[in-house]
């Protein structure tokens, strides 16, 4: 896009831009007739743009998903106008929002809402904020978690846990439904996202390999050496929480999100193009596995009535996301081509409303702008299994293989990394169990 007549377009993304060529150029910037070409599609800009703001007028109407109890963005508009000369400083008082989407191949940054008023507020979100992550943090931990060997059959309890921290009172995380379910597999747990499983893998492998995969797939913010890391209670950047999805989506592959194409000066020659990074973090069959666990996500998980409940059947997969104490709701997803992550939250940290959950409140905004994005493009193939990649029909409810006598309803068709497939067959359904 190397017109400059989009006053009043991605005006976060317009100034992202200018603070890097600032870096870069200094005050050259401005008197050597530079031209800019960057990564940003308008379309899809225009799409996040109304996708985010359409969804948290919704939430702030009250009337889909109940109750809101702070002042909408409307309301502090028109009071604004009354006291004409109150500026809100860095913070603004009315419910916020981001929405970034990242071309997963290249690292290009297609789209970058900021927040929601630029004139009102220039802090980007996206690239000035931190946040915590809660649930979306969690791929990072069953991604160390499934190269540590653990099979995504692996069974899990999902039963109250108490963690000893020194010098703190005795740490017990609950799930969002405050309710505990049992038994369950780990590709269960994460589709479901019950915390409490999080936690017990996480203490299994403990937390430096999570703190080591968290750098690995991208975070150069630190993650505290604490238990709560593994349910995302660490702030992180969110442009490099949603850049880290790129290993997913590229099954392997992390990408450097990127803004600038090239500079030319006015003569045309090139004075500046941007490499764009990318290093394969995963191997192949690793990725697939987590990736087969995001999916489920999206095709039977928390994310499912948001995405294909809303009729969106692109081949995709993502993470809901919500902080425990409804400060912070997200959703992130992605298809084989496009990663895009939505954040919703107050700049001053505030429970967003009761039954604040990403899957509700911030997924929907994911879903109504690919939808719009994929009107306009050719359905993507799916993902291809590696090669290296060992099948089999397991009993979901022990992790073993199925037998004949296995109830069909808990057969499930599982995907194993070498070496962490069962060998034991089932042996709770057999013949000689029951029933006489």
């Amino acid at each position: 896009s190397g017109r400059s007549d989009y006053s009043g377009v991605a005006e976060y993304f317009v100034e992202y831009i200018r603070q890097i060529l600032q870096i870069r150029f200094g005050t050259d910037l401005y008197r050597a007739g530079l031209r800019i070409y960057t990564t940003l599609d308008l379309d899809m800009q225009q799409a996040a743009e109304r996708a985010l703001e359409a969804q948290l007028q919704t939430i702030e109407s009250g009337s889909v998903y109940g109750p809101f109890p702070h002042q909408s963005y409307r309301q502090y508009l028109e009071q604004r106008t009354e006291v004409p000369d109150a500026t809100t400083g860095p913070f603004t008082p009315y419910l916020q929002g981001l929405m970034v989407t990242i071309e997963a191949q290249t690292g290009n940054i297609r789209a970058m809402v900021g927040g929601r008023d630029f004139e009102d507020s220039k802090f980007n979100r996206v690239t000035q904020g931190m946040r915590q992550a809660g649930s979306t943090f969690k791929p990072l931990v069953y991604t160390a978690a499934i190269r540590a060997g653990i099979p995504l059959s692996s069974i899990w309890e999902d039963s109250p846990v108490s963690i000893e921290i020194p010098d703190q009172p005795i740490w017990e995380p609950k799930n969002y439904d405050s309710k505990f379910e049992g038994p369950m597999s780990m590709r269960q747990a994460l589709r479901q996202s019950r915390n409490t499983i999080a936690v017990k893998v996480g203490q299994q492998i403990g937390e430096d390999a999570v703190i080591s995969e968290a750098a690995n797939l991208g975070l150069t913010t630190r993650v505290p050496r604490v238990p709560s890391i593994f349910i995302g209670s660490a702030d992180v950047n969110p442009l490099e929480l949603i850049a880290s999805y790129t290993t997913f989506a590229n099954m392997g592959v992390l990408t450097t999100p990127i803004g600038i194409v090239r500079v030319e000066d006015r003569k045309g020659n090139i004075v500046w193009q941007p490499e764009g990074r990318e290093q394969r973090v995963l191997d192949p069959e690793h990725a697939w596995i987590i990736l087969e666990g995001l999916r489920d996500v999206v095709r039977r998980g928390t994310a499912y009535s948001a995405v294909v409940g809303r009729g969106f059947n692109v081949p995709a997969g993502g993470k809901t996301g919500t902080t425990n104490d409804g400060m912070d709701v997200w959703f992130i997803g992605f298809t084989p081509e496009l990663v895009t992550g939505v954040w919703m939250g107050f700049d001053k940290k505030t429970r967003i409303k009761a039954n604040a959950q990403g899957a509700l409140l911030a997924a929907p905004a994911w879903t109504a702008m690919m939808r719009e994005v994929y009107e306009r493009r050719r359905m993507p193939a799916p993902w291809l299994m590696p090669e290296g990649i060992l099948q089999a029909d397991v009993d979901e409810t022990t992790g073993l293989l199925a037998t004949p006598f296995c109830p069909r309803d808990k057969v499930v068709h599982e995907f194993y990394f070498p070496g962490t497939e069962p060998t034991e067959r089932c042996p709770v359904h057999s013949p000689f169990r029951g029933g006489r």
